[in-house]
């Protein structure tokens, strides 16, 4: 059944909401609810019990179970960093060694450098960097949603460019299934490689970042973003400087992460699982932490268990945005959002404009779903089709379509990466939003004039 404007105005009327409320998981559970209306001929009972069936029926699939696992266990990470003294003793370590870090720049760029070093994964790319900045941010004056903008816009970006992970293996795979349906020709890893110089958001977005670091640009809500002070406990007083306890549980996690994607691919990282290998990545570092904090007791037996369930419970907020975010993902799919923008772009459009429009189809597509990767997968297909119909620069047109996805990911409130950002950030998530919208408008904007002008001289 074809829902025409209704499969666009419902994942809007969602992210309106959101906006106005500032309540994310309300406007959510609205939006669900106005999806299911429709979808069951507007019986609002039909609706209510397939809004609450649709929750539990997520969790029937391992990678969100995981997922939603990994986000809660998460905050018991940030919880046990913090009660062990290792964030005290990390600052004090930066404040007495390095003194160049220990500045409002500095401390914007350990965030932006860790976010561009750690490519492994969007997910812990975001929650490294945030982690590790945060203290230092507070410290210096930097608000909590400049460092949520900075983490969510070096993840996505650097994973898109440096695609050594599961990013990679998912693009790699929808590409090569086009090139077995003959849909195209070539070489899959080939023709990935050849579409980053293209991927014009994610390099726009990445020199945008810098540029705000180093010159202080703040437009929008993000001039009125308020720092929150940073106040070291009397009884800390006397911590040791040191910062092994806040780094090496994070590089365990780093590290555990292509670990994972080698064994679930069997020996091959780019058919790895994403979601099991941060999962295990993030149990494998919290029996660390307690083989390390424990026996050095930074950390006793009860305090370390009241930590790990303290940190499970600030994440069920988020916890509860991500489940309803895939939730209502599922809902727009089912309405046939994607399809219907597909609809619009069919007719007598110029080859010149079409890598534009593609792009523009994905960041609506992202924006209304909030996932970059679900974009990939609806509009890969869709976009080669397009661009071998009318022999079209393929690589152009893979960048595309990536670049959509990661700019409509960027702004939309119903993101993961979003979520996870203003998470590790520790800043509100409507906030984060708002803040960093006309950053993520300024990048788009850049990178629309680029498809046009390449498409321009490409055909």
């Amino acid at each position: 059944m074809e829902y025409g404007i209704l499969s666009i105005a419902i994942p809007l009327l969602t992210i309106i909401l959101a906006i106005i409320t500032k309540d994310v998981i309300v406007s959510l559970m609205s939006g669900i609810f106005a999806g299911f209306l429709v979808l069951n001929a507007y019986n609002p009972i039909d609706a209510f019990i397939a809004l609450f069936d649709g929750v539990i029926a997520l969790f029937s699939e391992g990678w969100i179970t995981k997922m939603l696992l990994f986000v809660v266990m998460v905050g018991s990470i940030i919880r046990l960093l913090t009660l062990s003294g290792a964030v005290d003793s990390f600052v004090l370590y930066l404040s007495q060694k390095a003194k160049k870090i220990d500045s409002p720049i500095g401390a914007m760029l350990l965030a932006y450098i860790v976010g561009v070093i750690i490519f492994i994964e969007s997910s812990i790319t975001a929650l490294v960097a945030g982690t590790v900045a945060k203290p230092l941010c507070d410290k210096n004056g930097v608000s909590r949603e400049k460092l949520a903008y900075i983490c969510d816009s070096t993840s996505a970006p650097i994973c898109s460019l440096i695609p050594l992970n599961a990013w990679g293996a998912l693009l790699l795979g929808l590409i090569v299934t086009a090139i077995d349906s003959q849909v195209i020709s070539g070489d899959g890893i080939s023709l990935l490689i050849a579409s980053i110089p293209y991927n014009f958001y994610s390099l726009f977005t990445l020199a945008i970042v810098l540029s705000v670091i180093i010159f202080n640009i703040n437009i929008g809500p993000m001039k009125h973003a308020t720092p929150v002070s940073y106040i070291l406990p009397d009884d800390k007083l006397d911590i040791k400087a040191t910062p092994y306890k806040m780094l090496l549980p994070i590089l365990v996690m780093v590290f555990m992460v292509p670990v994972g994607l080698y064994f679930t691919g069997e020996g091959d990282i780019f058919k790895g699982s994403g979601s099991t290998s941060v999962y295990y990545a993030v149990i494998v570092t919290l029996f660390f932490m307690y083989l390390y904090f424990v026996p050095t007791k930074a950390l006793s037996h009860k305090k370390y268990f009241k930590g790990f369930y303290e940190g499970i419970g600030d994440m069920i907020p988020v916890g509860m945005i991500m489940l309803f975010a895939l939730l209502i993902g599922k809902v727009i799919g089912d309405l046939g959002t994607a399809k219907y923008l597909a609809h619009i772009l069919d007719g007598n459009i110029s080859p010149i404009l079409m890598p534009l429009l593609i792009f523009l189809v994905a960041s609506i597509t992202a924006f209304s779903t909030g996932t970059s990767w679900g974009t990939f997968s609806i509009m890969m297909p869709i976009g080669l089709a397009l661009g071998a119909t009318m022999d079209l620069h393929i690589p152009l047109i893979i960048a595309a379509v990536i670049s959509g996805g990661i700019f409509g990911d960027h702004a939309s409130p119903i993101s993961d990466t979003t979520i996870i950002s203003s998470m590790a950030a520790g800043c509100d998530h409507v906030e984060h939003v708002r803040t960093q919208l006309p950053y993520a408008l300024i990048g788009g904007t850049l990178a629309s004039l680029a498809f046009l002008i390449v498409g321009w001289v490409t055909l």
